[in-house]
């Protein structure tokens, strides 16, 4: 018991460091857009506040703790790391914000990174479906889960991907931030479909077929967590991709309207 607290402890640091690092970096670049007279949207900043939490809630605290040996409260850790945190955080357009705060030099030197070919490899759907959806695959069928939880560094990496995997897959369906690399709707929709599928047979195969270390009703418990309630974060992303889509295909009244239809949401 000890040792679970130990380990949730260390594991637990890292995250609320940079979680709150996170929350500071955008704050203050709130407050300089506002001292400079100019705005931004308040829902955008909630979203991100709210995201956060939503974070620091699945790396810290209770849920946390009961993760080290509870699969249930695992599984709720994971939707809020790994889906509705990513999905707030991605919906506030942080690198917009950023780039709204540099100067040219610097915002030049971020509009290229955003271009390169590493960017554009990373933030392909297919490419970012295979992260995230084939990385949960690789996590829950094999004896990643079970070494995970005795070895601190191992569990601070799975976790991270969980979280990076969970954004880059949402900042690659649906463009809230500038996307150099674009792809159409049509492609983007297709892959999208596939990694829902994905990501729910995944939900069935927990159901059926435990992780090793994990009983057989903690982990329909879990697989139902994970099916229901990745659908109704799932909606949201249909809901605002589609919305996107609508927009993009309506007729363009002015020049540059259909560009910035996906900016809107």
């Amino acid at each position: 018991m000890d040792n679970s607290h130990h380990l949730g402890h260390t594991f637990s640091s890292p995250f609320l460091l940079l979680f709150l690092f996170a929350l500071v970096i955008y704050l203050g670049a709130v407050v300089k857009i506002y001292l400079a007279g100019k705005t931004w949207p308040l829902y955008r900043l909630l979203w991100w506040v709210i995201g956060i939490c939503c974070g620091l809630a699945a790396v810290t605290g209770p849920i946390a703790a009961s993760a080290h040996h509870d699969f249930t409260a695992h599984m709720l850790g994971h939707l809020l790391l790994g889906m509705l945190s990513p999905m707030l955080m991605v919906l506030s357009a942080p690198i917009t914000l950023i780039l709204r705060t540099l100067n040219v030099t610097n915002a030049r030197r971020l509009t290229r990174i955003l271009r390169s070919k590493f960017v554009a490899f990373v933030s392909s759907p297919v490419i970012a479906s295979i992260l995230n959806i084939g990385g949960l695959w690789v996590l829950y069928s094999s004896n990643l889960y079970h070494l995970m939880q005795e070895n601190v560094l191992l569990h601070l990496v799975v976790h991270m991907h969980v979280f990076l995997g969970g954004y880059i897959f949402t900042a690659s369906i649906i463009y809230i931030d500038p996307a150099p690399h674009h792809r159409s709707f049509l492609y983007r929709g297709i892959v999208f479909a596939a990694a829902l599928s994905g990501h729910g047979i995944l939900a069935k195969y927990l159901y059926a077929h435990p992780p090793a270390g994990v009983s057989a009703e903690q982990s329909e418990m879990a697989g139902m967590i994970m099916y229901y309630g990745g659908d109704v974060i799932d909606l949201v992303l249909i809901i605002v991709f589609c919305y996107q889509w609508y927009k993009s295909a309506r007729p363009v009244r002015a020049v540059g309207a259909s560009m910035d239809a996906e900016k809107s949401v």
